[in-house]
């Protein structure tokens, strides 16, 4: 690890110092139901931690046991994630909108002794997907049930004593991949890795102990984990969490973040609930007026809860240029990073270096480097341990000098800067014999507001062809026919100025529009919002000979059934 990087950053470490030096500041706030909301300050949370940890440290399992976590976003994830750590154990985050075959799979893959339980997108699923022999945990939050309760637990056992720290190298947690591509692998990653990944994100964007964070993305994914919780623990700012979309405003407002995370498709749904309230072109005559021109886009900002943003950042997915264009025209300072999984955060724009279409340089401690194919290869004191249990594909993904195989085409300007360009497994080739890389074309198209998701495809045919998943507010006019033939103009002349910006092999031959929905529940996005491409493949493939057929620059599925479960 680097000169300026010691045991005092580990995430331990951090809380014992926030204990000592801030007992009665502010470290969690929880809302639960009617407006009402529990604080923790850093004397109480760390006095729950240190029972949970008691109690862990009394099952008398084996150093490094696997522990558990499937629950939405809370205090109590964040609390537990610690109390696991204290206790000498392993936390293997689950994303709550998992079914139950993928529960029973993580927690038989890592061989878990226990898991904590919250509230999830399916009961049902939470309940058929622990295994037996696992005992659970009950957060406040989680349904009714005969496990011990995180109150019984805290109130029965005695808060364990000392500064119990662990080693760097240990092994501290083992996040399963969104599974993209096929079955989930288990990504080991050591103290080190989010201690360093932590201060160097709060040095280089010039974060402090005065932060507010509003936590809503998964916190089984790296963008949170890393980004949000490694930060909130490395500088002891406040965390607070929302009870759903239902209260999602609320909760904003009151947090009033001064970061603010997010991916693609979610700032798209901002961007088209604006303009549901206010047309796009409505909108645009307005911010040409210079009178109005700020009182405008304050007023955006304030409606949409992020007026008090000084940082914001999108990952997980490549981010359109134009959305980030549109974000920042407001007066937003939304940046686009990039990490994986198998990396953690690596890349992200220091202040005043925001280039759209670019992730930033390198931070301080990461070489990347581009091969003679466009891969992008990356080396740091990040990099994962290795996959759990599967030292070949651990093997496979990492060069002899140490640099791990992205999987990414990238290019990287003279100047650092960074440019994804698409995943190798996605790029297709036309019958022509030239490469088609989805990704960019993509982003093209969902810029519009009018398109909520799209999958490019088009392996072996003369040109590509677009499925589409309109806005939901267009979804629900397209029913009658005059609405549904402004839709379709609105496609043509979309599909139309995007071939202008594209070469001749990857201009597209027409846009079919789907039925959908496409959602996690279904099988066609992950939980981190991104479109599973071999599934939505699967489905639409059989479709393309009719369409075809049709030979119309914009299609409709049909019959208008409803979309099969990817499971099916």
């Amino acid at each position: 690890m680097p000169a300026n990087f010691s045991a005092d950053d580990l995430p331990l470490q951090r809380i014992y110092k926030w204990e000592r030096e801030r007992p009665e500041g502010i470290f969690l706030t929880q809302p639960h139901g009617g407006g009402k909301v529990r604080d923790w300050t850093w004397g109480q949370a760390v006095a729950e931690i240190r029972c949970i940890a008691a109690w862990l440290k009394a099952q008398d399992w084996e150093p490094g046991s696997r522990v558990g976590i499937l629950s939405r976003n809370c205090a109590w994830w964040i609390m537990a994630d610690l109390a696991i750590w204290m206790a000498g154990h392993v936390t293997v985050p689950i994303y709550p909108s998992l079914k139950a075959q993928s529960i029973r799979q993580i927690l038989e893959h890592c061989d878990a002794k226990a898991c904590f339980l919250g509230a999830t997108d399916d009961r049902d699923a939470t309940d058929a997907g622990i295994p037996a022999g696992v005992t659970c945990v009950r957060f406040p939050t989680a349904a009714p049930n005969d496990w011990p309760s995180w109150e019984v637990l805290v109130t029965a056992n005695r808060p364990l004593g000392g500064n119990p720290t662990r080693p760097g190298d240990d092994l501290s947690t083992i996040i399963y991949t969104s599974g993209t591509t096929g079955t989930p692998k288990g990504v080991m990653h050591s103290f080190n890795t989010f201690g360093f990944d932590a201060k160097v994100i709060a040095e280089l964007i010039n974060l402090n102990a005065r932060e507010r964070v509003l936590s809503y993305l998964p916190l089984a994914h790296i963008v949170e984990r890393a980004g949000m919780e490694g930060t909130a623990i490395y500088l002891g700012y406040r965390v607070f969490f929302s009870e759903g979309i239902e209260t999602f405003l609320i909760d904003l407002e009151r947090a009033r973040p001064t970061i603010f995370l997010s991916v693609p498709r979610l700032l798209l749904k901002f961007q088209q609930g604006v303009f549901a309230k206010i047309p796009e072109h409505r909108l645009e005559r307005l911010l040409r007026i210079p009178i109005l021109n700020r009182a405008v886009r304050k007023r955006i900002l304030r409606k949409l809860g992020l007026d008090t943003v000084l940082n914001a950042a999108s990952g997980a997915a490549p981010l359109p240029t134009e959305i980030l264009l549109w974000y920042r025209k407001l007066g937003l300072n939304l940046a686009e990073g990039y990490g994986m999984t198998e990396t953690l955060i690596t890349h992200l724009p220091a202040p005043g270096s925001v280039r759209p279409g670019y992730v930033g340089c390198a931070i301080p401690g990461v070489e990347a480097v581009v091969t003679e194919g466009q891969e992008l290869l990356i080396r740091s004191p990040m990099n994962m341990l290795g996959y759990y249990k599967n030292p070949e594909s651990t093997q496979a993904c990492f060069t002899p000098d140490g640099f791990f195989r992205t999987g990414d085409l990238a290019r990287i300007e003279p100047d650092g800067q960074l440019k994804i360009v698409g995943r190798i497994k996605e790029q297709f080739k036309t019958s022509k014999g030239k490469y088609v890389m989805p990704t960019p074309i993509e982003g093209h198209l969902l810029a519009h507001p009018v398109v909520d998701a799209c999958c490019l495809m088009g392996a072996g045919m003369a040109h590509p062809f677009a499925v589409v998943l309109l806005a939901e507010e267009t979804r629900k006019v397209t029913s009658l026919p005059t609405e549904r033939a402004a839709v379709e103009q609105t496609l043509l002349d979309l599909m139309n100025t995007v071939n202008t910006q594209l070469d001749p092999h990857e201009q597209l031959s027409f846009v079919a529009v789907a039925q959908g929905p496409w959602t996690v529940g279904n099988g066609f996005i992950t939980p981190t919002l991104k479109i599973k491409r071999n599934v939505l493949e699967s489905r639409y493939q059989p479709c393309v000979d009719e369409w075809l057929k049709q030979n119309r620059p914009v299609v409709w599925e049909s019959p208008p059934a409803a979309v099969r479960s990817a499971a099916s």
